[in-house]
């Protein structure tokens, strides 16, 4: 039983050192690449929404260019949060494990079950927090 249980461990250890080399490769390139995309966010909306003929365009271009940063981050706001979830979703730690936050199968599951208890948009505001009806929170 000691050798099985010595097998579990050293492949579970395996497998997580082999996630956080992939990971770590990996960050670097994502940030790359998530730059390189967002940079040109913004750009479109004042190319096209107000025409150049517009005695106030220039004043108008800059209102929309932070409209639609505040816009696109809310938008994307939840994809970030599923994101972070299944970061620790089940990973060894204490927060990532059941009892604490469930075990989701894909990020559509972990989507669902965030949208079920209301909290698909927990910490995006500034100045208000709030607690959904469905949280609960475990006090030792």
């Amino acid at each position: 039983m000691k050798t099985s249980l010595r097998k579990v461990v050293k492949e579970t250890s395996y497998g997580i050192m082999m996630q956080c080399m992939s990971r770590m490769l990996a960050h670097p390139l994502c940030v790359i690449s998530m730059r390189w995309m967002v940079q040109f966010v913004g750009w479109e909306a004042n190319a096209y929404l107000v025409d150049d003929s517009f005695h106030q365009a220039l004043a108008i271009r800059s209102h929309t260019k932070g409209l639609m940063g505040i816009t696109v981050s809310m938008l994307t706001y939840p994809f970030l949060l599923v994101d972070d979830f299944l970061a620790v979703n089940n990973c060894g730690l204490q927060a990532g494990l059941p009892c604490y936050s469930l075990v989701f199968k894909s990020w559509i599951h972990c989507w669902k079950y965030l949208s079920m208890q209301g909290q698909l948009f927990q910490g995006s505001s500034l100045l208000l927090r709030w607690v959904s009806s469905g949280s609960c929170f475990v006090l030792e």
